[in-house]
């Protein structure tokens, strides 16, 4: 099969088309034909490298993808027949230490990712667990099934699980044109939240204000925490949901209202920022790291898919031979929403 892999850990550069072989199942394994695989800001950490995070090499990226069951391993419970056109729900746990009975699937010791702990969805195939698949809702695409598996669960686990995000409360969201931040604008008006979005270029303001947010603030000419406060009469905002960290950390602190929470799931900019302790527990602010979410938390934002409530927005596609340009653009941040790739044979 054709595959996207990396040898070493690098730039763009590093990335190659090649052929490899096609994945043999065990047990209580599936093999998904991919006609779609979203990237993620993972993709680009993974092909770095993360010096805590070890990974064989070479390896295949890849973690939210939309398929058809090609071939079920022996002996599977498998829940979809061969034919059934899935999404493969990123994230693997054991399901059966403490948390994974818990329902806390993303807390479980050996929890990985599609993509990451093992071989993704940059190929015409990808191997995973039978629990790891999910219908694909009616009315999607290939491509819009693969751009909301992640940024949907990390989504709703910011804005309901730990947001708790309640009608009528102002929400900030950092970086409106990422898929997180186009999905976190949509979770967040569903629940009745008035929303505020920024981005770094005029051309994304409309596409923001299209898809829920009240105000749109170009945080590359405009005082981000200055519009916020104008904007809420100076109360500032309940909830800020970011994902970029260091370049924007001190911005979500300060347009935060007294008694607001932050919530946090990236580091897209840098990874360390000064904190000031005093402003924090003076205005009795709470700050909550988010990392992913739940299989029964994907599910419940995937119901706002299938009722059509809720959007994955598609920014470009690119054929699976061009993952290099596919990453290229998602550096340079110009992408509003998911970047996808095709298997050339799974162009229509």
């Amino acid at each position: 099969m054709k595959a996207v892999t990396f040898h070493q850990h690098g730039g763009p550069e590093q990335l190659t088309c090649e052929d490899v072989p096609v994945p043999s199942l065990e047990a209580g394994e599936v093999l998904v034909r991919v006609k779609a695989c979203a990237l993620n800001h993972l993709d680009i950490w993974i092909r770095q490298g993360i010096p805590t995070y070890s990974i064989p090499l070479p390896h295949i990226s890849g973690c939210d993808v939309s398929g058809v069951v090609e071939q079920i391993g022996e002996g599977t419970d498998a829940a979809y027949p061969i034919g059934q056109s899935v999404v493969i729900s990123p994230g693997i746990s054991c399901w059966q230490c403490e948390a994974c009975l818990a329902g806390k699937d993303n807390f479980c010791p050996t929890y990985h990712l599609v993509g990451a702990g093992v071989h993704g969805g940059y190929a015409e195939y990808v191997k995973v667990p039978a629990r790891n698949l999910l219908p694909m809702p009616p009315g999607l695409t290939f491509e819009q099934a693969a751009a909301y598996p992640l940024v949907s669960v990390t989504a709703w686990h910011m804005v309901k699980t730990l947001g708790d995000i309640r009608p009528g409360e102002t929400v900030l969201v950092m970086g409106a044109g990422s898929g997180v931040g186009s999905m976190a604008i949509q979770l967040a008006r569903r629940l009745e939240a008035r929303v505020i979005g920024t981005v770094g270029t005029d051309d994304k303001i409309e596409k923001a204000q299209a898809i829920g947010a009240a105000l749109v603030i170009n945080h590359a000419r405009e005082d981000v925490t200055q519009r916020v406060l104008t904007f809420t009469d100076g109360r500032g905002a309940d909830v800020v949901i970011e994902h970029i960290g260091q370049a924007v950390w001190d911005q979500c602190l300060r347009s935060l209202t007294r008694g607001g929470r932050l919530i946090t799931c990236g580091a897209t900019s840098g990874p360390e920022s000064p904190l000031d302790m005093r402003y924090v527990y003076s205005r009795q602010l709470t700050i909550r790291g988010s990392y992913m979410g739940t299989r029964a938390e994907l599910l419940e934002a995937g119901r706002f898919i299938e009722a059509g409530t809720v959007r994955p927005v598609v920014d470009s596609v690119f054929p699976l031979s061009e993952a290099r340009q596919a990453q290229e653009r998602m550096l340079s941040r110009k992408m509003f929403g998911k970047i996808i790739l095709v298997p050339e044979a799974s162009e229509s």
